[in-house]
């Protein structure tokens, strides 16, 4: 352990240098704004700076830490258009909106924002620390994880979606086979066939993730405000404090250090990603400490673990990545794609053979993320000020914002049409109360899941039991068999305690 800690002074030593501090900066900052744009995420952000940085001929490590940077400041900024627009601005700041934009609606927008740079601030700060201590031992427990294992986890994950709705599971179930529906779209990377595109060579490629997410939370809800015709000029009151006090922190502390360690936990095992964290953390805590149905209307609590669970796994998802070698997620395995640009192969080896490569990095974790608190917090004020913009500006500005990111992907007005279809239909299912939460995760991880479990049963020669042998997979089937069953049970013991509350008086 001695020796650890003095590779993380020595790479100290390397993030502290000044080209690197003014690219952690920089990229911070980038990853921050790229974050609030819907639709471009973590992956396009450090996609679009790799090149930049290798044809700027930056040391490896200065490379690196500069795409770090904008890595966790996209994490940072999705959740401002979350909170503020209810446009979720990447997969993992989905759960973020559920609290988060109902606290703007109050006029907390500004609480909502500063809460969220601190969960997630306290959620990388653990995380990096976990890497520090835990790295070799956590990439030997990844590597348990096999098909099987990450099909129950998925399994897992969708209980937990349908348990987070309280009193709509079936809704919530509903919309997450909506999502799962819509992931199948396009070519079959087993066999070859064209799935459910019905002979249009623009389904080909399946249902791009920012026409989904720009289509079900943003056109519909452009069409929500159409539809309730405010006459004043802002979309929400943007009115109150714009930090948190003392109190809140407090509310949150325990949750967001539970969600910190739980999102890390996540990140660590290859594929899973900031997605599945967020959302089995606001399950936790919805569970844990949501005594009076207050979370989905503008919890607190709400916000901060999915944030600290998001910003968590991110940092987690370099575990795998430095000592196996195998991308965490998306995004670090772009930048696997950066480091053998440089001749550098990552894994076991890499500790020993590029020591100032990894704990440079990892040094400027702590570093970016202190960097990330301070450019968030005092930005609150500014944030918030989109939220006086007047209705007759925002929602043509938000029209135009959305256009541009889904013409983006393919430039196709097919895509388009698509996303205003899909906007429709997602005003409709939310007129009808059934939540949009789930339908983005059930999208998002339906690729995950089958192309699991086809591994699994090709590994077994088509034995269904192959799902359930192992420990692991019994452990999470009966996680999601009791976020299934424990729900029902407790609304039922509640109402009749409730019920023999009511009687009790008149006898």
């Amino acid at each position: 352990m001695m020796g650890t800690w003095e590779h993380l002074l020595g790479g100290f030593g390397v993030a502290l240098q000044p080209i690197n501090l003014l690219v952690a900066a920089i990229g911070a900052f980038i990853g921050t704004v790229v974050g609030l744009l819907p639709g471009l995420g973590p992956i396009n952000g450090v996609a679009i700076l790799m090149p930049l940085a290798f044809a700027l001929k930056l040391p490896p490590e200065t490379a690196l830490i500069l795409l770090a940077a904008v890595y966790i400041g996209c994490e940072y900024g999705g959740r401002i258009s979350s909170i503020l627009l209810n446009v979720p601005g990447d997969a993992g700041a989905i759960m973020t909106a559920i609290d988060g934009y109902p606290m703007a609606r109050k006029g907390l927008g500004g609480v909502a924002l500063s809460i969220s740079a601190w969960s997630s601030f306290v959620g990388s700060i653990v995380a990096t620390l976990g890497i520090v201590m835990f790295a070799p031992l956590l990439a030997r427990w990844a590597l348990a994880f096999g098909p099987a294992e990450y099909f129950a986890l998925m399994c897992f994950a969708f209980a937990c979606i349908a348990g987070l709705m309280g009193q709509s599971p079936m809704k919530a179930g509903l919309a997450a086979l909506v999502g799962l529906s819509l992931s199948t779209v396009g070519l079959d990377s087993n066999s070859g066939i064209y799935r459910f595109t019905f002979d249009s060579v623009h389904l080909s490629d399946g249902i791009q993730f920012v026409v989904v997410v720009i289509g079900v939370f943003s056109i519909s809800e452009i069409l929500l405000m159409l539809e309730q015709h405010h006459g004043r000029g802002g979309l929400i009151e943007a009115k109150g404090r714009t930090l948190f006090n003392l109190k809140e922190m407090a509310q949150t502390g325990w949750g967001t250090v539970r969600s910190s360690v739980l999102g890390f936990v996540v990140g660590v095992l290859p594929g899973a990603g900031a997605t599945i964290a967020s959302a089995m953390a606001y399950s936790m805590e919805k569970r844990l400490t949501d005594k009076n149905d207050s979370f989905g209307s503008g919890d607190i609590r709400g916000v901060a673990a999915p944030e600290a669970a998001n910003n968590a796994s991110a940092a987690g998802s370099f575990v795998p990545m430095l000592t196996l070698g195998v991308p965490g997620s998306g995004t670090t395995a772009v930048m696997v794609g950066a480091l053998t640009l440089y001749n550098i192969t990552p894994g076991p080896a890499l500790f020993t053979q590029q020591p100032a490569v990894v704990w440079g990095l990892i040094a400027s974790l702590f570093i970016g993320n202190v960097m990330l608190l301070f450019i968030n917090i005092p930005l609150v004020g500014v944030f918030t000020r989109i939220l006086l913009v007047p209705n007759w500006a925002l929602v043509p500005g938000i029209l135009a914002v959305s256009a541009v990111g889904v013409y983006a992907v393919h430039a196709t007005t097919f895509d388009l049409i698509l996303m205003s279809a899909l906007g429709v239909a997602g005003y409709l299912l939310r007129k009808a109360g059934v939540p949009m939460a789930p339908l983005i995760l059930g999208f998002v991880l339906g690729d995950l899941m089958e192309q699991n479990l086809r591994r699994a049963l090709s590994i077994s020669n088509g034995g269904l039991s192959i799902l359930w042998q192992s420990r692991i997979s019994i452990g999470l089937w009966l996680g999601a068999a009791a976020m299934l069953a424990l729900p029902p049970l407790y609304r039922a013991v509640a109402r009749q305690r409730g019920a023999r509350a009511g009687v009790a008086p008149a006898v």
